[in-house]
């Protein structure tokens, strides 16, 4: 419903454009927060399994994955992670629920490289692990912000 006020300004409510760009930005800002955070945490783990000795070698290329690379493709998935994110708060009805149950899957199976990789099982259990630390960083994160955004 329009009201008009005495200056002749017709006040109307927020369009659905304007919110559902909102809706968009904010879920991309925590996204991009919570890929930093991802990042950060997975490279201190890396370092710090290094430090007790794993290697990180892996077989088939024979060389160590190096500490930068950590962050590097940790900041890649997760960004995504959030375009999967805003697509479905997009295009989904239920989008949190939606992201949870694909962010899931796409988790349990990145864990299948490490275990078919032949690294030594030190490398293999820190690897895992690895993919553990974003995920337990990205995935609560992106979903109670698409819950919080379609409620």
């Amino acid at each position: 419903m329009d009201s008009m006020d005495d200056t002749g300004i017709v006040a109307r409510p927020a369009s659905r454009h304007t919110s559902h760009t909102h809706r968009l930005r904010g879920l991309a800002v925590t996204g991009v927060i919570a890929t930093l955070a991802a990042m950060v945490a997975t490279t201190l783990a890396a370092a710090l399994a290094q430090a007790v000795g794993v290697d990180f070698e892996v077989p088939d290329g024979g060389e160590a994955i190096p500490l930068p690379g950590f962050a590097v493709v940790t900041g890649f998935f997760s960004v995504v992670g959030i375009v999967i994110a805003v697509a479905l708060l997009r295009w989904s009805a239920r989008p949190a629920e939606r992201f949870l149950w694909t962010a899931v899957s796409l988790t349990a199976i990145s864990l299948v490289p490490p275990l078919i990789s032949g690294a030594n099982t030190a490398t293999t259990a820190a690897l895992l692990a690895l993919h553990l630390v974003p995920a337990a960083v990205m995935i609560p994160t992106l979903a109670r912000s698409l819950r919080t955004r379609t409620d």
